[in-house]
């Protein structure tokens, strides 16, 4: 590796989504802030309620009804390769707006670089790979904001548009609907894997570079109304918030979840996160894991980076891995 090449993750303290605030701090944080102005200029559709992917306002005096999805991702180094960084920070962010049922429209850069320490031809490699990823999904990049940070951050805050008659959201599933998700675990003990030996694996570079629109435009054709993507809390910690905010319980069938090739070996070697074991403390409580290996739950806790979508719908094509059944003692039941 040369000297401009410089080993990304090694600046991080963290990487991907795995470097979030933890759901049940993050929640005692925002807890009561919720405040609506005197004279709002839309009608908040999706807010802070139910810590759903994006901001939804409807649009007052929009012809046959539109909506604005606003949302903002950024985070640490996940892999080591500058353009690959900015090509899955940039799917990561467009995801959250493709969760609520969206489509982007215009992005702004937020990027944070300790410019005295790493050239500035890899914020550029960065930005490069937001940008095309940005083009893919027919977004603009309109500019965006920088600091100087002793940690290189690097992500995006997305402005689109939906149909408020047509939403995915993470407080409507019913008991009878399938679980569907668009894409394997495994990124984060992965990721974790490539941080501390440099190994590179471009099949979890693939899954996480790769956008969510087609998934989410299945969703809505299939007449789905509930999802969330599955990002830092993992699967468990996003699907007993879909629970929870839908008042139902959710039932995971755990042979029937989908792994990249290497994350159970990788998981077994011991690569796994601060952000996993903290997204198991999360739920534990609140899921009735019945026998589950420890090793199958911190799987299923996986902090992911630019999952896919969790859909309580079914998707063809796409596996079912569980089902919404009627609100029981736990939210979350693993079988």
């Amino acid at each position: 590796m040369t000297e401009t090449a410089k080993r990304l993750t090694q600046y991080a303290h963290g990487g991907g989504c795995a470097c979030k605030i933890p759901p049940g701090e993050l929640e005692d944080v925002v807890a009561g802030l919720t405040t609506a102005p005197e004279a709002p200029n839309g009608e908040l559709i999706i807010g802070l309620d139910t810590g759903d992917d994006a901001a939804v306002v409807r649009l007052p005096g929009s012809r046959g009804g539109l909506a604005a999805v606003a949302t903002a991702d950024f985070f640490t180094p996940v892999v080591d390769d500058p353009y690959d960084w900015g090509r899955i920070a940039a799917a990561n962010a467009l995801s959250d707006v493709y969760a609520v049922g969206g489509r982007p429209l215009v992005a702004v850069n937020l990027l944070a670089w300790p410019r005295g320490v790493l050239p500035f031809e890899l914020a550029r490699e960065v930005l490069r790979g937001g940008l095309d990823v940005a083009a893919e999904a027919g977004c603009h990049v309109g500019g965006g904001h920088s600091v100087d940070d002793p940690e290189p951050k690097y992500g995006m805050a997305v402005t689109g548009v939906a149909d408020p008659a047509a939403l995915l959201r993470n407080d409507t599933g019913k008991p009878g609907l399938p679980l569907t998700l668009t894409k394997p675990l495994g990124v984060g003990v992965l990721n974790n894997r490539h941080k501390a030996t440099g190994e590179v694996f471009p099949h979890a570079v693939a899954a996480m570079a790769a956008l969510n629109r087609d998934a989410s435009a299945a969703a809505l054709d299939a007449g789905a109304t509930c999802a969330t993507d599955v990002t830092g809390f993992g699967l468990l910690g996003h699907l007993y918030k879909l629970a929870r905010a839908s008042g139902v319980t959710a039932v995971v069938d755990a042979a029937a979840v989908p792994y990249l090739d290497g994350a159970r070996e990788s998981l077994r070697a011991g690569y796994v996160s601060g952000g996993t074991r903290r997204n198991l403390d999360w739920v534990a409580p609140h899921t009735d894991f019945r026998d589950l290996p420890e090793e199958d739950r911190l799987l299923l806790a996986d902090a992911q980076t630019s999952g896919g979508l969790l859909v309580a719908g079914e998707i063809p094509g796409e596996p079912v891995i569980g089902e919404l059944v009627p609100a029981g003692e736990h939210p979350l039941v693993v079988r």
